[in-house]
C-alpha cells in the first residue's frame, strides 16, 4: 500500500513537472513571467482608461517580458506622448514600444 501511494505521489509530480514545462515551452515564457506580463498590461490599461480621455481607451496593449507595446491610432502628438508616459510609470515596466499613429486631421 505504501509503494502504491509513493508511486502515486511520483505520478501526480511528473505530471505538473510536464505540465510547467509544456506552458513554458509553448510561449518560451515561464509561468511567472506571463503573469507579470498579464499584470503589467491590465495596469496599463487601466491607467489609460483612468485618464478619461476616449482616444487612450481605444489603444491596443500587450506586454512581452516586461515591455509594452503601444498601438491604434491617436489624436494628436499629445495623447501619443501621454499614452507613451502612462505606460512607462507602471511597475516593473522595462520598455515602451510606441507604435501609436496619429490620425491625419
Amino acid at each position: 500500500m505504501r509503494a502504491l501511494r509513493s508511486l502515486t505521489k511520483l505520478t501526480l509530480v511528473t505530471l505538473f513537472s510536464v505540465a510547467l514545462a509544456a506552458c513554458t515551452s509553448t510561449t518560451g515564457k515561464t509561468v511567472g513571467e506571463n503573469v507579470d506580463d498579464s499584470t503589467i498590461t491590465s495596469e496599463v490599461k487601466a491607467k489609460l482608461a483612468a485618464e478619461k480621455v476616449s482616444t487612450l481607451t481605444k489603444i491596443g496593449v500587450e506586454t512581452d517580458r516586461r515591455t509594452v507595446y503601444l498601438t491604434g491610432t491617436v489624436d494628436n502628438t499629445e495623447m501619443r506622448s501621454r499614452a507613451e508616459q502612462v505606460a512607462r510609470s507602471v511597475k516593473h515596466v522595462s520598455g515602451v514600444v510606441n507604435n501609436l499613429t496619429v490620425r491625419a486631421q
